[in-house]
């Protein structure tokens, strides 16, 4: 269902990689690897058409994603480094926003559901910039609880997580393979979903 083929990334004078490809089908997850500025970021970017590789190409349901446009990003759910969440807002009202600008509007009542998945019960109503970093990860991460869209691709979700939030958002990636989804993530952290074929790609080797 994902393909990429050949990619290439420049950054300035400077040559990240070369020659990269895979294939993900649903069920399947694509854990990146690799030292920090070895390109996990910029690569992920590629797969959600954020920058346009230097070469190569890449291929949603066989079709080059570059001309797809808006018919693949409606297929796509993209959560980066940063939470991109709003600190003058509250977890709940973040969660509503952000369920709204990606045109999948969430009934408040799954709203404070997925809330109290990611351990956000009685914080709901509490400015983010209230929260440690930990909890506004959660924040960004409640997006998973409800999402259902095809492909998600994850950029170090796990950062600032204790060891019950990182099981529970593993739990969200596995149910996701389970539905025959497909993820691509990058982390430091040892990748275990409990459903899906889980693949390793290295850059910078």
């Amino acid at each position: 269902m994902l393909e990429a083929s050949n990619l290439e990334c420049v950054r300035g004078e400077r040559r990240l990689f070369a020659g990269v490809g895979f294939r993900l089908d649903a069920g399947e997850l694509l854990s990146l690897q690799g030292a920090n500025g070895s390109g996990k970021t910029s690569l992920l970017r590629m797969l959600c058409g954020l920058t346009a590789p230097a070469a190569g190409e890449i291929r949603w349901r066989g079709q080059a994603t570059a001309k797809l446009g808006g018919e693949f990003r409606a297929e796509l759910c993209y959560l980066g480094h940063h939470n991109a969440i709003k600190e003058e807002l509250t977890p709940l009202e973040n969660l509503l926003t952000s369920a709204r600008l990606a045109g999948e509007p969430l009934a408040e009542d799954n709203a404070l559901d997925a809330l109290e998945t990611v351990g956000l019960a009685g914080r709901e109503d509490l400015a983010c910039r209230y929260l440690s970093q930990g909890q506004k990860r959660r924040v960004a991460l409640a997006r998973l609880v409800h999402e259902r869209r095809a492909l998600w691709i994850l950029d170090e979700p796990y950062v600032a997580l204790d060891v019950a939030a990182v099981d529970m958002v593993a739990g969200l990636i596995g149910a996701h393979l389970q539905r025959g989804g497909l993820a691509v993530l990058t982390t430091h952290q040892p990748v275990a979903v409990a459903a899906g074929s889980i693949r390793e790609l290295r850059l910078g080797s």
